[in-house]
This record gives C-alpha cells, sequence and structure tokens, in this order.
C-alpha cells in the first residue's frame, strides 16, 4: 500500500463543465482517507510562481456552489509562454527550462507533495507529465476535453456537456430557419476532431455535417439542399466543425493564426451567391460550449474518474491515466496513453453509420 499523506490537483488546458465536480471529487476521496488535499492554482503556474498560488482544501470549500457549476475554480492555462512569470513584485522574468523543473520540484516539496493528481487533455499531460518526471513527483491523469478525442478513453469529461449545448442550440436555430425559411449553418469547436460536430448533429437533427475525417464536396452540399428544396423543406440546419478544410484544402484561422474559426462564414457568403437562392445565416458557437452547468453523465463521469485515480494512488500506482472503455473505467499507462495522440472520428464507426442512415450529408 502507499504511504502518500499528501497531494496535489491541478486542471490545465481549455476549461470545460465538469472540472469542479472532478475537483470535489478528488478532495472528497482523499480527505475521506485523511490526506491532505492542495489545489493548485492557474495550472502548473501556481507552483511556478513565487510566492507560490495554492489552496489547502477541506470539506467545507466545496459547499454550494462551486461544486455545480461550470469553469474551474483553481483557474487553469492553456495558452502563454510558462518560462514568463510573475515575479513578488508584480514584474516579469523569463526562467531557463531547467529553472522552472527546479521550481516545480522545489514548489511540490515544499507543500511536501507526494503525488499530483492532473485533471487536462492530451497536451497538458504531455508536459506537466515531462515536469513531474524531471523533478520526480508521481502523477495521476484524469481526461478531459469537450473534443473526446483524449486519447485511449471512449468519454471525456466536459464532452456530454457541450454536446447538450450543440444540440440546444440546433432546437433553437431549427424554429428560426423554419420561421424565414433559411438554411442556418452553425459552427462548433472540436480542433481537428469531429466528435462534438457529429454528434451534436444527430442529438439536434441537422440535415448536414461536416468533420475533418470525412472527405467532402461543395457540389455535394449543394446537392443536398437541393434534395431538401425539392421535397419540400424551406429551410435546412448545417453543422461544421471548426476544423474542416475548405473545398480549396485550406483552413480558416482566426486573427491569431492559430485558432481555427470562421469556416462556416466561408460556406455563408458562397451558398449565398448560388443561383438556387438559399437564404444562409451562420452561427458561431464558440466558447459558450464550453461553460453551464455539468449535466449529470459529465458529473458522474468526473466524480468516478476522481475517485479511481485517488484509489490508483492509495495502491501505489501511478503514472497512469484514467480511461473509460466500453462504458468501464479503468487506466492505462501514461506513456503509452501519450503515444495514441488524439483519437478522431472513425470514419466507419456507428455515430457515421448513423448519420447517414437518417439521410444526412456528411461527405462523400
Amino acid at each position: 500500500m502507499s504511504e502518500i499523506k499528501k497531494i496535489g490537483v491541478l486542471t490545465s488546458g481549455g476549461d470545460c463543465s465538469g472540472l469542479n465536480t472532478a475537483i470535489r471529487a478528488v478532495a472528497c476521496s482523499a480527505l475521506s482517507k485523511g490526506w491532505e488535499v492542495y489545489g493548485i492554482e492557474n495550472a502548473t503556474d501556481g507552483l511556478f510562481a513565487r510566492p507560490m498560488r495554492y489552496r489547502q482544501f477541506s470539506f467545507k470549500d466545496f459547499d454550494f456552489p462551486y461544486a455545480r457549476l461550470g469553469g474551474t475554480m483553481l483557474g487553469t492555462n492553456n495558452s502563454g509562454n510558462p518560462n514568463l512569470q510573475m515575479t513578488a513584485d508584480g514584474t516579469m522574468e523569463e526562467l531557463t527550462d531547467e529553472q522552472l523543473v527546479e521550481r516545480f520540484r522545489d514548489g511540490a516539496k515544499e507543500l511536501g507533495l507526494d503525488a499530483l493528481v492532473v485533471i487536462g487533455g492530451d497536451g497538458s499531460m504531455a508536459i506537466i507529465s515531462k515536469f513531474c518526471q524531471l523533478a520526480g513527483i508521481k502523477m495521476v491523469g484524469i481526461p478531459k476535453t469537450i473534443d473526446n478525442d483524449a486519447p485511449a478513453t471512449d468519454a471525456a469529461i466536459g464532452f456530454a456537456t457541450a454536446r447538450n449545448i450543440v444540440m440546444e442550440a440546433l432546437d433553437r436555430l431549427d424554429t428560426t430557419a423554419n420561421s424565414h425559411q433559411r438554411v442556418m449553418i452553425l459552427e462548433v469547436m472540436g480542433r481537428g476532431a469531429g466528435h462534438l460536430a457529429l454528434e451534436g448533429a444527430i442529438a439536434g437533427m441537422a440535415d448536414i455535417c461536416l468533420i475533418p475525417e470525412i472527405p467532402y464536396t461543395y457540389e455535394g452540399v449543394v446537392k443536398k439542399l437541393r434534395q431538401l428544396r425539392a421535397c419540400g423543406r424551406s429551410h435546412a440546419l448545417m453543422v461544421v466543425a471548426e476544423g474542416i478544410k475548405t473545398p480549396e484544402g485550406k483552413h480558416v484561422f482566426a486573427t491569431n493564426g492559430r485558432t481555427f474559426t470562421g469556416v462556416a462564414n466561408y460556406f455563408t457568403e458562397r451558398l449565398s451567391a448560388e443561383p438556387d437562392k438559399f437564404n444562409v445565416r451562420t452561427t458561431i458557437l464558440g466558447h459558450v460550449q464550453r461553460g453551464g452547468t455539468p449535466m449529470a453523465q459529465d458529473r458522474i463521469l468526473a466524480s468516478t474518474f476522481a475517485v479511481h485515480a485517488v484509489d490508483l494512488l492509495e495502491q501505489g500506482i501511478t503514472d497512469r491515466v484514467v480511461v473509460c472503455r466500453n462504458g468501464k473505467v479503468s487506466d492505462m499507462s501514461l506513456q503509452e496513453v501519450l503515444k495514441i495522440a488524439h483519437t478522431p472520428v472513425d470514419p466507419k464507426g456507428q455515430a457515421v453509420q448513423t448519420a447517414r442512415g437518417l439521410g444526412m450529408y456528411i461527405g462523400e
């Protein structure tokens, strides 16, 4: 059995619904074992900063409303240069990679941490695991992402709630589309994966769904819209994943040149110019998908993942990532998970077959 007495927990990467539930579950499970639990603020920045930014948890810290809300009560970080850190007097200093590892190690030592529970996506896991390895700190990972492309797991914290938000958006857009005889194009997040777009489109009864994993043609989109019109439909719903390429093979980025956004506008402009006189409007759902109260499914998944992670630490098992495979929660080697990278939509999988069976245009 493990000799663990003190653990840290942090959230890293983009926020999503269910993170506070996971933090609460880690803390409550560990506190129930008599351990001390420290919440590290703003991802690894909390350990890099001097003075460090953290809080020691008690059961009372999870009274209403924190665990029931979206976002993360610890804060997070998914951008910027970690080598730039703020000093106690508010100025910035640039640290070398070696200095960051030293600060990480010293911070964990000062708090007396025996292990760290990291709630993050594949990118966060890869980065933080290197710090933990170099600093000699034990680690267990819990996957979260609205993209649902975390490696080796069928489900990640945040996806179910984000998918429901996409469905609700389509429900609302449908009534306006019907009233004004319009083609409504909804652009959703997902980076290079189409899980959120595809499952949201199925739940929201869309007519067209374009995802990065399946090739499509502009002519195929137009053909589907013409078919709907020929059947007497005066409106249509179209979902596009932010990470698809235009028919010309180009991604559409934000002004920062890194973030996918705006491909829906491409289709709005081009379809509006068709001789068919399609009446087209665009909605880019954006960060609405990340927030809001987590659904029961995300709360249960977050709680189950967290309890399993703490149980692993109690058994002395570390350097693992908690996963859900075929409805059962288990764990895998951290290194094996990092080798898999992300999990895309299976073009021959059940979700794609369901979409095609419903008559949805999802590519060629």
